[in-house]
C-alpha cells in the first residue's frame, strides 16, 4: 500500500479522489482559492495543479505545428503558446493555493512539466508528483521526480506498453517504487466507449503497481466502473460551473458532480467486499422467508401426504422443497394442524 501524506492508497482503502484544477482558475487567484474551498466541500482527498509557464512548455511561435488547426480539437484556433499562457497557474500562486488546501485538510500537489518545475515544487514540500500523459515519455523528467523519493502518479494516455515499461523502469532505477499508473484517454472530453477500462486489471498485473483512472469523460459512470475493476485512484478536472468558460471547463465536473463522484466511487468500493457464498450475517434473518414444505390441511395420524395437503410455500421453517417428491405418499404419525412446518419427526 502506498501513502500520500496521511492517506493510504490501495484496495483496503476507499478510492483516493484527486480534484484537478488545471486552468479553471481563469487567471484569478480569488477564483482558484474558491475552487479549493469547493473541492474540500465535495469531500475529495487531494487538489492538483499543473506547474509550467508558456516558455517552459513550448516556444513563442504561432504558426505551423505550433498552431492548433484540428477541427476536432477543443482548443482549435489557438497557438500552443497562447493556450498555455491562458491556462497556466502562476507559480507565485502555488503557495497560497496549497496553504488553503492544507487549511481544509486536503493534500495538494502538482504535475511538473520540466525539471525547473520539480525544483520549485520541492521548495513547497509537495507530498507527491503527477506525470501528465503527454510527459509519460519524458524519461529525464520521470527520473528527476523519482529521485525526490515521493510517490509518482503517471497518466498513461497514448502510451504503449513498452513506453510505460520504460517509464516504470526509469522510476524504479532511481530507487522509487511508489508508483501509481492512471489509465487515461487523452481526448477532451473522452467517451465511455473509448475508455477501455478492461486495461486496468491487466495493467496492474503487467506492471505490479497501483492502478487508477484519469477520467476525461462526462459524469461519474466511468469512474465508478473503474473502481469495480480495481482502480484505487480517480482524478477528475473540476470547475465552479461549465458555463463560466475556461480552457478545461467543457469536460470538467461541477461541485455537485464532484461530490457525487466521491460518494458513488466509495459506494462502488464498499460493494466489492470479498468472495462470499451463503447468507451474510445481514441476510440470515431473511432465510426464513424462503419456500419450504408445510402441511396445507388438518391431518389425522395415519393420513398420507398428497399434492393437496402438502404445500410448497413461504416461510422457510419446514423441510427444504427439494424433498417434496421424496415425502409424497408418506404417512404422518400424529395429528397435524394446517400451517405446521413439515419435519422428519412427523413421518413414519
Amino acid at each position: 500500500m502506498i501513502k500520500i501524506g496521511h492517506k493510504e492508497i490501495g484496495k483496503h482503502a476507499k478510492p483516493f479522489i484527486i480534484a484537478e484544477m488545471s486552468g479553471n482558475h481563469n487567471q484569478s487567484l480569488e477564483r482558484a482559492l474558491h475552487l479549493v474551498d469547493l473541492a474540500a466541500e465535495a469531500g475529495v482527498d487531494a487538489l492538483k495543479l499543473q506547474t509550467y509557464t508558456p516558455d517552459t512548455i513550448t516556444l513563442d511561435v504561432h504558426t505551423g505545428e505550433f498552431f492548433i488547426q484540428d477541427d476536432a480539437n477543443l482548443w482549435k484556433g489557438n497557438s500552443l503558446y497562447n493556450l498555455y499562457k491562458e491556462a497556466y497557474t502562476p507559480w507565485e500562486w502555488h503557495e497560497a493555493i496549497f496553504n488553503r488546501a492544507k487549511e481544509h485538510g486536503l493534500l495538494a500537489f502538482s504535475s511538473p512539466f520540466d525539471e525547473t518545475a520539480v525544483d520549485f515544487l520541492e521548495t513547497l514540500n509537495v507530498p507527491a508528483y503527477k506525470i501528465a500523459s503527454f510527459e509519460n515519455v519524458d524519461i529525464p523528467l520521470i527520473r528527476k521526480v523519482a529521485r525526490t523519493g515521493k510517490p509518482i502518479i503517471i497518466s498513461t494516455g497514448m502510451a504503449t506498453a513498452s513506453e510505460l515499461d520504460e517509464a516504470v523502469r526509469a522510476a524504479r532505477a532511481e530507487g522509487n517504487h511508489q508508483i501509481i499508473l492512471l489509465k487515461c484517454t487523452s481526448t477532451y472530453p473522452a467517451t465511455p466507449a473509448n475508455s477501455n477500462l478492461a486495461t486496468i486489471p491487466h495493467m496492474r498485473e503487467l506492471f505490479g503497481t497501483e492502478i487508477g483512472l484519469s477520467d476525461h469523460t462526462m459524469g461519474v459512470g466511468v469512474s465508478v466502473a473503474a473502481v469495480t475493476l480495481g482502480a484505487t485512484v480517480i482524478e477528475k478536472h473540476f470547475t465552479t460551473s461549465r458555463a463560466d468558460g475556461g480552457v478545461d471547463s467543457a469536460f470538467s465536473m461541477e461541485p455537485h458532480e464532484l461530490k457525487m463522484l466521491v460518494e458513488e466511487t466509495e459506494r462502488a468500493w464498499q460493494s466489492l467486499g470479498q468472495i462470499q457464498y451463503g447468507p451474510t450475517e445481514a441476510e440470515k434473518d431473511s432465510t426464513k422467508f424462503r419456500r419450504s414444505l408445510y402441511i396445507g390441511k388438518d391431518l389425522k395420524a395415519g393420513d398420507v401426504l398428497t399434492g393437496e395437503n402438502l404445500r410448497n410455500v413461504r416461510p422457510g421453517l419446514g423441510l427444504p422443497t427439494k424433498y417434496y417428491d421424496l415425502v409424497l405418499g408418506k404417512t404422518v404419525k400424529q395429528d397435524v394442524k394446517k400451517g405446521t412446518p413439515l419435519s422428519w419427526e412427523l413421518l413414519l
